[in-house]
């Protein structure tokens, strides 16, 4: 055996049920690749250090800005650049690929009830 898996994006979404409470997958270099369920709304936040990636696995995203929103479908990203205060909505569940530097959390500044505790690997 070579000890070379492949991730299985379903297989990790499977193992736990929490909404926005992304968990890491995978890291390259400083960055992380994180599984997320969502619905509902999230809360206002930015991230002033770093840009966010979000890839839809699976359902429909919709993330707000002050000035306008993106809606993305499955096989979507988009790039939410440092510094621009964003909220994700998700009218039914959804699945993210969250591709960001180590330690950041999702909730930037704001905290709240829906900040998740940083760095739970599945």
């Amino acid at each position: 055996m070579t000890g070379y898996v492949p991730l299985n994006f379903k297989a990790k979404l499977a193992s736990f049920e929490d909404y926005w409470s992304p968990r890491v997958i995978a890291e390259m270099n400083d960055y992380q690749f994180k599984l997320a369920t969502v619905e509902g709304e999230f809360v206002w936040h930015d991230h002033k250090d770093t840009d966010e990636v979000f890839i839809v696995i699976e359902g429909r995203l919709k993330i707000e800005f002050r000035d306008g929103a993106v809606e993305l479908s499955a096989g979507e990203m988009f790039v939410v650049p440092r510094g621009v205060e964003h909220k994700p909505v998700a009218e039914q569940e959804c699945h993210l690929l969250l591709i960001e530097p180590r330690g950041v959390r999702n909730t930037g500044d704001a905290g709240g009830a829906l900040t998740a505790e940083g760095d739970v690997w599945i």
